[in-house]
């Protein structure tokens, strides 16, 4: 049978028969408890932020490599050009940049690290300036790929300011580095601060150990793709000591800018009104320790090897053996990477150039023969 859903409300009848009125007993309704009302708050220590300095730093990379193309001037400067459609942006010939970019001239024009010109000139701008330079396509292309996969993301959960701070820093540590080590060569690139943000995804795993599910994956995978990237630096014409220092630099930044709250503190601080728990500290011990050492190495490290370059130090005659570090020579390349040095006589439009590397001699044809030039002649002849 069919039952009526309404609610029964008990009823009596009244006592007096004439009276066939039927009224309801005055029952008491318990109250009705209603539900606390649920207050969603963004818990501002894990909130998603919208990375935008990111994309910023690879549009800023990205002019400054069409900036220096446009300096270049290759047709004007250089005998020929590849890509000679391109006028003034089209590149060096592959023989002096197979990267397809600038002569090595216009690289330290534009603020290329040598660390003659830092020491002797006084020129220290060249340590945060080299890291927003790059030696062509194929070198702007790799660095920035990599640097929209792995920054945006980092981005994204910890925020511009800190992540900014890393990359600068990173680069900063890694043209340290650099030029502790390779005295005798110009060196550009962003590999040095990529190399840090890789090295802060480290050591944020590390310090937020406990907050992570499938860790020992991500450390796994993490280190391998660290070593891989370390290992590609061992082959020649690849400054390894700037990604080396910019792994560490970024690796200690790590465990100061990264440090994140535990879930305990988390909870108990966003808890409801009337909700009573144990306190609990906001960061483990061991963040703590790893916050305090790291900071104080990241500060000593820095100012220490600023005082060393600046004094003139040549970290190989500390070190026998760390030259390996950037480059291990085996019988299909060689590490020796001195930059070119040449002798030329000219007669008329008769242009004789001598390399004083590997003593080669070639004699070229040359109206109105610039400095220029002879000296990108002089790269193609030592290479």
């Amino acid at each position: 049978m069919a039952t009526d859903p309404s609610p029964q409300i008990p009823m009596r009848a009244s006592s007096k028969r004439s009276n066939n009125s039927i009224h309801p007993v005055d029952v008491e309704t318990p109250p009705v408890r209603t539900p606390t009302p649920i207050i969603y708050r963004e818990i501002k220590h894990f909130k998603k932020w919208i990375p935008w300095l990111v994309p910023a730093f690879v549009v800023a990379n990205t002019v400054m490599f069409i900036i220096t193309m446009y300096v270049n001037n290759c047709p004007k400067n250089s005998v020929s050009c590849v890509a000679d459609f391109l006028g003034r942006f089209s590149f060096q010939p592959f023989k002096e940049n197979p990267l397809l970019g600038p002569s090595s001239a216009t690289l330290l024009k534009m603020g290329a690290l040598h660390v003659k010109e830092v020491v002797d000139g006084d020129q220290g701008w060249r340590l945060i300036t080299c890291n927003w330079l790059h030696g062509g396509v194929f070198h702007l292309l790799a660095n920035m790929l990599s640097l929209l996969v792995i920054g945006i993301r980092l981005e994204r959960e910890f925020g511009f300011i800190r992540v900014g701070l890393i990359y600068i820093i990173s680069g900063f540590g890694g043209s340290l580095m650099s030029a502790l080590f390779l005295q005798s060569n110009i060196s550009v690139g962003a590999s040095g601060a990529l190399f840090g943000i890789l090295g802060c995804m480290l050591s944020e795993l590390i310090t937020n150990w406990t907050i992570y599910a499938n860790k020992v994956a991500s450390f796994v995978t993490l280190l391998v793709i660290i070593a891989v990237n370390l290992a590609v630096g061992i082959l020649p014409h690849v400054d390894n000591f700037a990604h080396i220092g910019g792994f560490l630099t970024g690796f200690l930044l790590g465990f100061v800018f990264l440090i994140r709250p535990q879930f305990g503190w988390v909870s108990q601080r966003y808890a409801p009104p009337g909700h009573s728990s144990s306190a609990r500290p906001k960061f483990k011990k061991y963040q703590c320790i790893l916050w305090a050492v790291s900071l104080i190495l990241v500060i000593v490290g820095l100012s220490l090897g600023l005082v060393m370059l600046l004094r003139g130090v040549n970290a190989n005659d500390h070190c026998s053996w760390c030259h390996y570090l950037s480059c291990v020579p085996t019988s299909r390349w060689s590490c020796n990477t001195e930059p070119a040095y040449c002798s030329s006589t000219q007669l008329g439009s008769q242009v004789n150039v001598t390399c004083s590397t590997n003593g080669r001699t070639t004699t070229y044809f040359l109206p109105g023969a610039s400095s220029s030039k002879i000296q990108s002649l002089c790269s193609q002849q030592c290479s």
